[in-house]
């Protein structure tokens, strides 16, 4: 079977702590303070890494979007202990996933208002969840809208069109997986050659573009 690549939301009171097994991961910083294998992170910040990592809330807690891969037969990776609330956001099993060396690659992609990502593809699947804004995802005849702190999950190989709210700016925050041949580079595909002349107006801000082994089925 494929791998997963699953998201946890997880809230930490301050003095909690946090233990993580040995996994390729993204943790993103949604609101407070939070310091990760020795380095302190705030609003907006991203740690990466594989090994198995300690997690220490600042005195006033901190809530985190977690990205982690694993093998299909893993355990739950809801977090636990006093002062930590986890949950299971979304799960996806790859069946998408690209042949050969693999990159986890985790950013953020901002839209101004009423910006939008014209009909593509990625190569690679990946979940996405809604940081600021609003976005209406259509994709394989069907659309669905997104307020902040929803995810989705895109198979990277069926074509997406992106439209982000008409009255703010908006932004999520994605982790992929993808052939290690893009590290550094753009993994997005226009569908349409008439497309490939306008202009496209997201911002992207990578915080890990890391090389990782294909987990175990």
């Amino acid at each position: 079977m494929a791998p997963m690549l699953r998201l946890f939301e997880d809230s930490l009171s301050g003095g909690a702590s946090l233990q993580l097994p040995e996994l390729p991961r993204m943790v993103f910083v949604v609101h407070g303070a939070v310091t990760i294998d020795g380095k302190p992170l705030v609003d907006g910040n991203a740690w990466s890494g594989k090994g198995a990592v300690s997690l220490a809330p600042g005195k006033d807690g901190v809530t985190l979007w977690r990205y982690e891969l694993a093998a299909s037969e893993s355990p739950p990776g809801a977090g636990s202990g006093a002062g930590v609330r986890s949950r299971e956001k979304l799960s996806a099993v790859l069946e998408t996933i690209p042949q050969g060396e693999l990159l986890l690659r985790g950013d953020s992609v901002a839209f101004p208002p009423g910006g939008c990502a014209f009909l593509h593809k990625h190569w690679g699947p990946g979940i996405r969840c809604l940081n600021d804004g609003g976005i209406r995802i259509d994709t394989l005849g069907h659309s669905t809208s997104y307020g902040p702190g929803s995810p989705w999950y895109e198979t990277g190989s069926d074509p997406v069109f992106a439209q982000a709210a008409m009255d703010r700016p908006s932004r999520f925050i994605r982790v992929m997986i993808l052939p290690r041949s893009l590290i550094g580079k753009s993994s997005f595909q226009f569908v349409n050659e008439e497309d490939k002349t306008k202009p496209r107006v997201q911002q992207y801000k990578i915080f890990a573009d890391m090389p990782i082994a294909t987990p175990a089925g």
